[in-house]
């Protein structure tokens, strides 16, 4: 049986499976999943908190409680995107360990979007995924 997921990082695009994504995702026939985009909301209804790091850690935890809701793991994500609230080199920087720790080595396709504001005005960052189920 063929793998699900196949990820590629061709010679001829920068090697972004150094900085634990890929530049390509391939998915075989099978049911996906579209997460919506996770922020740094709470079930209890908490305020975000309100730096990166611990939003970060809230989206992380919040994408993790979706992945286990529909069954599925890091190694099923086939594209995740993330959106930024004054996106810089330093901010990225910052995030990328929680995202690493989220994917857990999987190395799905990653696309990070500057944004001007989210659904609310304490919102730094919110990310959305695209999953293959599992069989």
């Amino acid at each position: 049986m063929a793998q699900s997921l196949t990820r590629l990082n061709p010679p001829a695009l920068p090697d972004a499976a150094a900085l634990g994504y890929s530049q390509i995702t391939t998915v075989e026939p099978g049911r996906l999943a579209f997460v919506s985009g996770q922020v740094a909301w709470r079930p209890d209804g908490k305020p975000a908190p309100d730096g990166l790091a611990e939003q970060a850690e809230l989206v992380v935890a919040n994408a993790k409680a979706a992945l286990d809701a529909i069954g599925a793991s890091p190694e099923d994500l086939v594209m995740v995107r993330v959106y930024m609230v004054d996106l810089t080199p330093g901010r990225i920087e910052e995030l990328m360990p929680y995202l690493s720790a989220l994917f857990d080595g999987a190395q799905p396709s990653l696309t990070g979007v500057g944004v001007a504001a989210l659904a609310a005005p304490d919102l730094q960052l919110e990310m959305e995924m695209i999953v293959r189920l599992p069989s």
